[in-house]
């Protein structure tokens, strides 16, 4: 479909694009300036920082590489106000202002303006995303409420990782990095830049064996957790015309995920319940710029998600009857013989799957329009197709739409002011209703250099697929003698099993989350020769209401709109650069309040005194009070580069996380290739677990080698 719809545009969109006297396309269509940092992400319009209406958060894709940043979401403990983590089998997870359980659903991700979370889950599987860190050219995070420009999933911001143009990255480039905890990574790529195509096609490989122990019962014991994942992406630029161009991008994703059985297993796992994945991404892009002052795409892509995770399970004799009870009690099993069932002699036996596979199909079209010296526009209609497949999570198959127009206008009636007036309108088939979700801003702007914003945003998160319709339940095969008769087949569902800690919220309906915000932010430039000081402030106040929370498991499931969070704090990050040494800072205080708003009954059966408490801990538990980093990069004598950088977040869930980087780096350039071998060292000051009991490392100090070349 992608390359029949890509095969049928492309004339169409190349006609008339011949017409004599026609402006020369801008490079700031494709280029930032490097005088006034600009950004993209915030409203999807180009705008220097003093004229944003937000705070946004740019990491260059160099800054990555020279602090010795060896995994996609450790990048973003560079960010204010943002935390990582690890929850589950060492699956990793970040989040702006806490708010999250172990799916990631309220930030909005992007690749190069493609949307790159699970299509029904909406979370961040960060450990099979398909960007290489040698590859990123940077990264915007957009702090704050963004559904004005992206719609429901920027319900707290929006990360945009925009790649490196295949133009810049022509040749051969070959790197690898080993260190401890088996961690291994790869990577190679090739590619070409000629009048009519740039083209690159690169090769990763991460290896990762995580934490080294885990705690169960009191004792520590082998943390099965670890990664073994295969990429490969192409990405291309076809130069049809000056002022038309194509961007084809597509990738494969393979490999294997680990699970922990003690720690991921359901029902009596016997072996590890790792998790095969399979991915790909098919994404084209037709950019087109008629004149000068105007400037729109049309962007296609279709990414499918697969995964495949099986694994054998036995309930011991004496819990067997138990276990069946929740069966028999049930009237979906009413076909089953109970009798025969609680008079057998031996423990049960099957396996189990929680194979998965959903896609998406998503296209946009964006205009952006200067209307005068004043005045720009950017507008937009985006469609999003997701298709679901699983026999546990929906005893079937489902599909969703969501549908969404989009704008911003920016407005500068003067040199030292500038208003932005954004929206978006889109409609989900999850609620069955439509969403508006607006941001005004003003900013004051004092010397070109220094601007005083005032940001006012509203947004919603919708329930995904899985939260509103799910269907969970696993089918048992292979089920041994004794059982198979009554068993073999039978699809056990959540409703089987017993649940005796919290209600059961399953069949309840659910809403819209909300968010108010308020930001007061500064931005300005200070040249102090030689040096050049940024900094940046932002103020917030958020007030968020009916908030999804709750336990998501086979064994509990108790998720509602039950939690009202207010918040509020400030972040700063500064950088001072001088000719060979940049320094650079980042700090975030927050002071979060939640409360309880949900019913204190259901189905007749009132809330434990502990029920709400719980869910309150759980959109707390990434809410960090303190948080931030201080880096510093020294370029030496002899091609030599000193880096370091301190990380920390404080009271984090009753804990600390404090670790300190150094890496160092040795380029050898010669006329025909240049070669760099690098040392990096994680030093973690603090010995207490992150986050959880069992993320537990061994030895306090990580150590890595590199070796790169490119020619």
């Amino acid at each position: 479909m992608l390359l029949g719809v890509t095969i049928a545009v492309a004339p169409a969109l190349a006609v008339g694009n011949d017409i004599p006297g026609k402006v020369e396309p801008l490079p700031g269509f494709y280029g930032f300036s490097d005088d006034i940092p600009e950004v993209l992400t915030t409203t999807r319009l180009r705008q220097p920082k003093t004229r944003v209406p937000g705070t946004t958060t740019v990491i260059e894709g160099d800054l990555i590489r020279q602090l010795g940043i060896n995994s996609l979401v450790e990048i973003f403990r560079l960010v204010p106000g943002m935390v990582v983590g690890e929850v589950g089998s060492g699956t990793p997870v970040t989040t702006y202002h806490g708010t999250v359980h172990y799916e990631q659903r309220r930030m909005q991700v992007l690749i190069n303006g493609r949307t790159a979370h699970r299509a029904t889950l909406s979370d961040m599987d960060w450990q099979s995303m398909p960007i290489a860190l040698e590859l990123i050219e940077r990264i915007e995070v957009s702090r704050g409420p963004n559904s004005a420009a992206y719609g429901i999933n920027a319900f707290l911001g929006t990360i945009n990782f925009i790649a490196r143009d295949p133009g810049d990255t022509a040749g051969t480039e070959l790197r690898i990095m080993s260190g401890s905890r088996d961690y291994q990574r790869t990577f190679a790529s090739i590619g070409d830049a000629t009048k009519d195509i740039d083209w690159r096609l690169a090769f990763e490989k991460r290896e990762f064996g995580g934490f080294d122990y885990q705690q169960e019962q009191g004792e520590f014991i082998p943390f099965h957790d670890g990664q073994n994942l295969n990429f490969l992406t192409f990405d291309s630029r076809l130069k049809l015309k000056p002022d038309f161009n194509i961007e084809l991008r597509a990738g494969v994703t393979d490999g294997v995920n680990e699970e922990d059985q003690v720690k991921s297993g359901s029902l009596g796992a016997q072996a590890n319940p790792d998790i095969d994945v399979q991915d790909f991404y098919l994404d084209s892009r037709f950019n087109i710029i008629p004149s000068a002052d105007h400037f729109f795409h049309v962007q296609i892509s279709f990414e499918n998600f697969k995964r495949r995770q099986r694994w054998p399970v036995s309930v011991p004799k004496e819990a067997v009857l138990p276990f069946v009870n929740g069966i028999c009690s049930n009237p979906a099993g009413s076909s089953v013989n109970c009798s025969n069932l609680t008079t057998a002699p031996e423990s049960l036996s099957a396996n189990l799957n929680a194979d998965s596979e959903d896609s998406r199909l998503e296209l946009e079209l964006q205009d952006t329009l200067v209307l005068s010296d004043t005045t720009k526009l950017v507008s937009g209609l985006g469609y999003r197709h997701d298709t679901y497949r699983s026999e546990t999570f929906f005893n079937g198959r489902g599909t969703s739409e969501q549908y969404r127009v989009f704008g911003n206008l920016e407005y500068s009636p003067t040199n030292w002011l500038t208003f932005n007036g954004g929206a978006n309108w889109e409609h989900t088939d999850t609620t069955g209703q439509g969403y508006f979700s607006p941001r005004l801003a003003a900013n004051l702007i004092f010397n070109n250099q220094h601007a005083l914003r005032f940001v006012y945003s509203e947004a919603v998160r919708t329930p995904d697929s899985f939260e509103q319709n799910p269907n969970y339940g696993f089918v048992l095969r292979n089920v041994n003698a004794a059982y198979a008769s009554e068993l073999e087949g039978y699809r056990l569902t959540t409703g089987d099993i017993a649940r005796e800690k919290f209600s059961d919220t399953l069949g309840v309906e659910l809403h819209e989350e909300k968010i108010r915000s308020h930001e007061i932010s500064y931005f300005g430039q200070f040249p102090l020769s030689p040096a050049l000081l940024t900094l940046e402030v932002r103020g917030f106040k958020d007030e968020m209401r009916d908030m999804i929370s709750g336990v998501i498991q086979f064994e509990e499931w108790n998720i509602d709109n039950s939690v009202d969070i207010d918040q509020k704090g400030f972040e700063v990050e500064s950088t001072l650069v001088f000719p060979l040494t940049t320094l650079r800072a980042s700090y975030g205080y927050l002071d979060q309040d939640t409360r309880y708003s949900g019913p204190l009954s259901y189905n007749g059966q009132s809330l434990r005194e502990e029920e709400a408490s719980i869910k309150l801990k759980l959109l707390e538990r990434l809410s960090v009070r303190h948080s931030g980093s201080i880096a510093a990069i020294q370029t030496l004598p002899w091609n030599v580069t000193a880096a370091s950088v301190f990380y920390w977040a404080d009271e984090f869930r009753n804990s600390q996380f404090e670790r300190f980087d150094i890496r160092l780096a040795k380029q050898i350039i010669q006329p025909r290739y240049t070669a760099e071998l690098a040392f990096v060292m994680q030093h973690y000051l603090n010995r207490e677990f992150e986050l959880s009991s069992d993320n537990n490392i061994a030895n306090q100090n990580q150590f890595f080698v590199e070796a790169g070349l490119r020619f």
